[in-house]
């Protein structure tokens, strides 16, 4: 199986302070297909949840999901909530102050979700009178208050993204800014999405977006302190390379 390959490949990736206890604790936000959600018997599923299972079961660990909102995973890894964070979060050097990540897995572009048809780009003057709607704690939050609410443009920010699409549903916003796959997993390919697409063109701004998504780890566990960092580290140019097992979980990887 190319998934287990490339858990072999890597090996583990950050150096978690639970691995003596045969247990490995990732945080994740669980409403954010393709990456985390659960399906219709509860159970977790998505990209991150294959490559975080398929992690500890090539190093012989216990797999625990511990579940919370996404502004709250940065905090719960530093109060040693769980070990690593697994949760499609971007790196960025806003929270390289607070956290440490290995390199990037994957990267995808943000882009705007609304009515199918409307004539709107992705800019503050494309947006006058709009009303956007973004998760809370995501980089596409970050974005949308630097570039557009500064400018006059309405943002209104959510604890979890189905709350987003619930209010693009019913009108209360004109579109959500979300990470390309999530949009097409979580909204558009399903039957109330019909109606809506992808609007305007992907954002960008590397400061703020970042270089890509990678597993957040603690500060101060990177070698000389940890004999597993080296062997996560090298796990990570080795998914990027794998195009076929991204695509099993329906992320799509961009350079």
């Amino acid at each position: 199986m190319k998934l287990r390959a490339l858990v072999v490949g890597m090996g583990l990736l950050c150096t978690f302070s639970s691995f003596a206890a045969t247990e490995l604790r990732y945080g994740l936000e669980a409403e954010y297909p393709p990456f985390e959600s659960r399906n219709a018997s509860g159970e977790l599923e998505g990209f991150d949840v294959e490559l975080g299972n398929a992690i500890c079961k090539a190093a012989a660990l216990k797999c625990t999901w511990v579940e919370t909102s996404f502004d709250a995973l940065i905090p719960g890894l530093v109060a040693k909530k769980f070990d690593a964070i697994n949760s499609a979060m971007n790196i960025t050097e806003q929270r390289r102050k607070s956290i440490d990540f290995t390199q990037p897995i994957y990267r995808i572009p943000s882009q705007l979700v609304g009515k199918a048809g409307t004539a709107v780009e992705a800019t503050p003057e494309g947006l006058k009178g709009k009303t956007i709607g973004v998760l809370q704690g995501s980089i596409q939050e970050t974005y949308a208050k630097e570039h557009w609410e500064k400018q006059g443009v309405t943002v209104v920010s959510y604890k979890d993204q189905n709350m987003a699409w619930g209010d693009l549903l019913n009108g209360r916003i004109d579109a959500s800014l979300v990470m390309s796959a999530a949009g097409q997993a979580g909204f558009l390919s399903k039957p109330q999405g019909k109606g809506f697409g992808f609007i305007g063109k992907p954002v960008s701004d590397d400061t703020i977006l970042g270089s890509g998504i990678g597993f957040g780890c603690a500060k101060g566990m990177r070698p000389p302190k940890s004999s597993l960092m080296p062997r996560l580290i090298k796990f990570v140019p080795t998914a990027r390379s794998q195009n076929s097992l991204i695509s099993t979980s329906r992320v799509s990887m961009s350079a």
